[in-house]
């Protein structure tokens, strides 16, 4: 049995490569969204498992239900995730690789680079008054009490369901600052959205192409917009893998070597 942390759509389709590849697999996800994705794939070979789990309880799982290897598809700035995967299967000794897209290249001269949500708000308040947030609502917070974003506006888009939509309310936004729509996006949409929303300043993260890093740089490209890139966290891992055949290969030859 593969244990895959499936919380992005890179995961998702990784879990269907190993399951057509004859492995049986264990997907982990965040999200009831992210279950629900997997419920067609559901199956004798596939088990969905959506309980958040730290260290210690992916060392007990692993050892309960026989899991031979770990493949960490987890969002790329998902830090703590990977370093508890990590840690787990170096107590239960099995192995550990992570996938990892390649990252959009960032030559937009606008672009500032950041290390953290704390750093990209600061910038932000500098820059413009209205600034549109393309990072998700796991960390929304950090903006919405954000003391030097207080005299801003805040546009955040997010998935759309009740779940996310219900903490943007609760985190303060308004219907006018929610933009709930499921991506891939296209630099033309991104292009009119900011338009839209009269964007002054662009937060994102570098995803990669699949996360649509790459359409956002060029939309803001076009507008003459400020961009501010949150970086990926540097992580030394085990086994980094970018190509899903290069996965494929590597576990199969750790599998072996265990053999």
């Amino acid at each position: 049995m593969i244990f895959v942390m499936a919380g992005t759509q890179d995961g998702r389709e990784l879990v269907k490569m190993l399951l057509a590849a004859g492995y049986q697999v264990t997907a982990s996800v965040v999200s009831s969204y992210g279950k629900q994705l997997l419920e067609e794939n559901k199956g004798h070979s596939l088990v969905v498992n959506d309980e958040p789990m730290d260290g210690e309880a992916l060392e007990k799982y692993f050892l309960a239900h026989h899991i031979e290897a770990c493949v960490d598809a987890s969002h790329p700035y998902a830090v703590n995730a990977s370093q508890n995967a990590m840690a787990a299967c170096h107590g239960v000794k099995i192995p550990y690789l992570r996938y990892e897209r390649n990252l959009t290249r960032l030559d937009y001269e606008k672009t500032v680079i950041v290390h953290s949500y704390e750093e990209a708000a600061a910038e932000a308040a500098k820059l413009g008054k209205v600034i549109f947030l393309t990072t998700g609502s796991r960390n929304l917070s950090k903006f919405t009490s954000a003391e030097c974003l207080r005299d801003c506006r805040l546009i955040a888009r997010v998935l759309p369901t009740a779940e996310v939509i219900g903490l943007c309310e609760d985190l303060g936004l308004a219907p006018d600052q929610i933009v709930a729509l499921q991506g891939p996006f296209s630099a033309a949409l991104n292009r009119e959205l900011f338009l839209r929303y009269e964007a002054e300043v662009i937060i994102t993260k570098n995803s990669g192409t699949l996360g649509g890093t790459d359409t956002k740089v060029q939309a803001a490209a076009e507008l003459g917009l400020p961009l501010i890139v949150i970086d990926r966290p540097p992580m030394a891992y085990d086994c980094l893998c970018s190509t899903f055949d290069e996965l494929k290969d590597n576990l199969h030859d750790l599998l072996k070597e265990d053999a």
